[in-house]
């Protein structure tokens, strides 16, 4: 496959880089149809155009590369969209505007490569050019990295001090936020069975008498593919009880 790209920058020499660096990607090959110095160019090309995948710096000049990406949801048939940037902190909004990709500045060829074999899978899985959508995934930083986990993986969402841990079978995570807004947001997922925790309505294995330090006795419980038990309040219990009935 010869994926078709937009570039989008500012720059000449960042424009020309890629350029560069795309003439040397094979698998799958790409063959660059233009370059747009601003937002306003790439719409313009596009609207008469079409691109497999638009490589957008995000720092721009008039409208930044986040609003091009807006706007571009709008065409009837609109490219992938991958940022390249310089600007790390924006990794989180590329995700919730469904970007593909985020590569940062200088761009290494093995990492334009794989991201080039994402659009090439996402093109022949017959989902057309629409990744992940942004309600089904968890965005988490943490170290200087930026993850996204997918909701279908959380077993429970837990808040303590000023931060939620969510809880996957494999790994424990720290997210910022609130968990009244994530209930709201997923509650076809996931269910209160306390003040502080909601947990995946899928996951739930059974429900088991338990002695807890701070709640004295009550009911907790246990999840799927972890061992950990949660406490359930007196004023969830009716609901759990019926998830695990039905």
């Amino acid at each position: 496959m010869r994926l078709k790209v937009l570039i989008v920058d500012d720059e000449a020499l960042a424009r020309a880089r890629l350029r560069t660096l795309l003439g040397d990607c094979t698998a799958p090959s790409a063959s660059v149809e233009a370059e747009a110095a601003n937002a306003t160019q790439a719409v313009e090309w596009l609207q008469r155009n079409q691109a497999d995948v638009a490589l957008i710096d995000i720092h721009m000049p008039g409208a930044d590369g986040l609003t091009l990406a807006r706007n571009l949801r709008a065409l009837p048939n609109p490219p992938a969209v991958v940022f390249v940037t310089a600007y790390a902190e924006h990794a989180v909004h590329a995700f919730e505007l469904e970007a593909v990709d985020y590569l940062t500045k200088p761009v290494r060829l093995e990492r334009l490569q794989a991201t080039l074999q994402k659009v090439e899978r996402l093109m022949q899985s017959g989902r057309g050019l629409e990744p992940d959508l942004p309600e089904e995934v968890l965005i988490i930083q943490e170290r200087g990295r930026t993850e996204r986990v997918p909701l279908a993986q959380v077993l429970y969402l837990k808040a303590e001090l000023k931060y939620i841990t969510v809880r996957t079978a494999a790994k424990s995570y720290i997210l910022e936020g609130s968990l009244s807004e994530l209930e709201e947001k997923y509650q076809t997922r996931f269910m209160r069975i306390h003040r502080n925790a909601l947990i995946a309505r899928r996951a739930v294995r059974a429900l088991e008498k338990y002695n807890d330090p701070q709640e004295g006795e009550g009911w907790a419980v246990r999840l799927d593919g972890i061992s950990e038990l949660l406490f359930v309040s007196r004023r969830q219990l009716a609901a759990v009880r019926e998830v695990m009935s039905n």
